[in-house]
């Protein structure tokens, strides 16, 4: 992702110098006469709250940063002003005049992302910076992606890529679904068989899973030291990227059952699953099995600081505990009626556990089902209605309907587009999406955190496929999360996202061309 101010400036040959092509777009521009030139010696002034900023600053434009005290002409000065009149901690102000450039930020935050704004102000054919005032501040305050590695493992390279990629774009969160069916993706030391047989699937599904057209025959495998997850989570956080961890429970579990058999319901001696789809053998639920996976998710603790832990609890099958004497046993003992009601006893335990460490439990829709506690934060896939529902029921929500961010879906009917699940979400429908649904009450809306695209993987075997499924329908999404609903125009983002492109092309990232939408 490190590049020169000559590679950026010789990419960007589609842009004028008294065009403004932010993305996202800011909440207001005022655009002036001229242009800041950016010369050898020009001073990059950044002050100490601000260092992020600067060093970014100073890493594209190749100009080496100092702390001098007095604004003067022919500088870039960076400073952190908590007094700056922006209603956002992550807002700031840019102003670039003839004689000098200055941002503002709210916290080192805002002082970030004015500087992301500064590079993509940035004018062809040499280092001019036309003069505009920018006031900006997001919409929401999660603005978001999901990584999916435990379909088909990222190396850490890209995970870091994807981490610039969406830093650039002003997103702050990285969602991470380190385990599933068919994988154990991350290093839990007190119980290595997770990643010593769980992260390692002998073959994979070829095609579509409802075709069954047979198996590749290769093993597939690999999963995130500890080590590397502090490495992810330490460059995320200089970027501000919250990496946010998902264990799935208590379905989407094979992999983990694989290693420890207990962990199931029927004692089978179960493979890491090699078909995609929703699987029928899902977590027990004994006290062994509960304390168990806390003793995972409290090993992870120093690694995520939080303040949130993803613990799935979508698409559980609950055949097996309704034929589970053990499970049957255990609603009788709790008092409880069915087995949807003993799913959100298990989701409880989980909310209570992460409670009692300061940290808040986040759950896909399934979680309102079974009851659980207004502390849990629910993320809404199935459309709109289960974000609704736990709005009005005093839960803050993510809104991530599969109907407009689910980016494993095909982005153009062309019969030349890889192979994906299904569905289909193109650009303009991801644009048009409003996280607050219509119908809300104005304190219901407050619940809304924001919004975050998702990137399943079972038909993204590549980190290059990844990339075209996510770009640029998660710029658009970028720009659904912080842009307010009057300053949107989808045409104007076309204009701007032309320009874009170049950035995403010099930087080495395989995206789909909105031309070709």
């Amino acid at each position: 992702m490190r590049t020169t101010l000559g590679l950026l400036l010789a990419t960007f040959a589609a842009a004028s110098a008294a065009e403004i092509n932010v993305i996202p777009r800011p909440v207001t521009v005022v655009p002036g006469q001229g242009a800041f030139r950016i010369r050898s010696n020009t001073a990059l002034v950044v002050a100490p709250a601000a260092g992020a900023a600067g060093r970014l600053l100073a890493s594209r434009l190749a100009l080496k940063p100092s702390e001098a005290r007095n604004a003067r002409d022919n500088s870039i000065r960076i400073t952190v002003d908590p007094s700056v009149s922006i209603p956002s901690r992550e807002g700031y102000v840019l102003e670039v005049t003839a004689r000098r450039v200055e941002v503002r930020g709210n916290s080192e935050a805002g002082a970030y992302y004015g500087a992301q704004s500064l590079l993509q102000l940035l004018a062809p054919g040499g280092g001019s910076i036309p003069c505009v005032r920018i006031e900006d501040y997001p919409r929401f305050s999660w603005r978001g992606a999901m990584l999916d590695p435990a379909r088909h493992f990222l190396p850490k390279a890209e995970v870091l890529k994807f981490i610039d990629l969406l830093a650039m774009q002003k997103m702050n969160l990285l969602h991470l679904h380190l385990t599933d069916d068919q994988g154990w993706r991350v290093e839990i030391k007190r119980y290595p068989r997770l990643t010593q047989v769980g992260s390692i699937r002998k073959e994979t599904r070829v095609g579509l899973e409802r075709e069954a057209r047979g198996f590749d025959g290769k093993p597939h495998g690999g999963f995130y030291s500890q080590d590397d997850l502090r490495e992810i989570v330490a460059y995320a956080r200089d970027r501000f990227v919250t990496v946010l961890p998902e264990i799935e429970m208590p379905g989407h579990a094979q992999a983990a059952i694989a290693a420890y058999p207990e962990l199931g319901n029927t004692g089978e001696k179960l493979e890491v699953f090699t078909r995609w789809g929703v699987n029928k053998n899902v977590f027990n639920v004994n006290e062994n099995t509960i304390l168990f996976l806390q003793n995972v998710i409290e090993e992870l603790f120093p690694i995520f600081p939080g303040p949130f832990i993803h613990i799935g609890g979508d698409e559980v099958p609950l055949d097996q505990w309704k034929a589970s004497p053990a499970a049957q046993a255990r609603m009788k003992e709790l008092g409880l009626k069915s087995e949807i009601e003993l799913h959100g006893y298990f989701i409880r335990r989980m909310d209570q556990f992460l409670t009692s460490h300061g940290l808040r439990l986040v759950g896909w829709d399934e979680i309102l089902e079974g009851g659980v506690d207004p502390s849990a934060t629910v993320m809404s896939w199935r459309g709109s209605k289960g974000g609704i529902a736990a709005a009005r029921r005093g839960h803050d929500v993510v809104m991530a309907p599969n109907t407009y961010t689910y980016f494993d879906y095909y982005q153009a009917k062309a019969p030349t587009e890889p192979l994906a699940i299904g569905g289909f979400v193109p650009l303009e429908k991801v644009y048009e999406f409003d996280p607050v649904p219509s119908g809300l009450s104005p304190e219901e809306a407050r619940r809304i955190l924001g919004t975050q695209g998702q990137l399943w993987s079972e038909y993204m075997p590549t980190p290059a496929q990844v990339e075209y499924m996510a770009f640029p329908r998660l710029t658009a999404l970028a720009e659904v999360a912080w842009t307010p609903v009057p300053q949107k125009s989808y045409q104007d983002f076309l204009r701007r996202l032309a320009v874009y492109e170049e950035r995403l092309r010099a930087l080495g990232v395989n995206f789909r061309a909105a031309a070709k939408q």
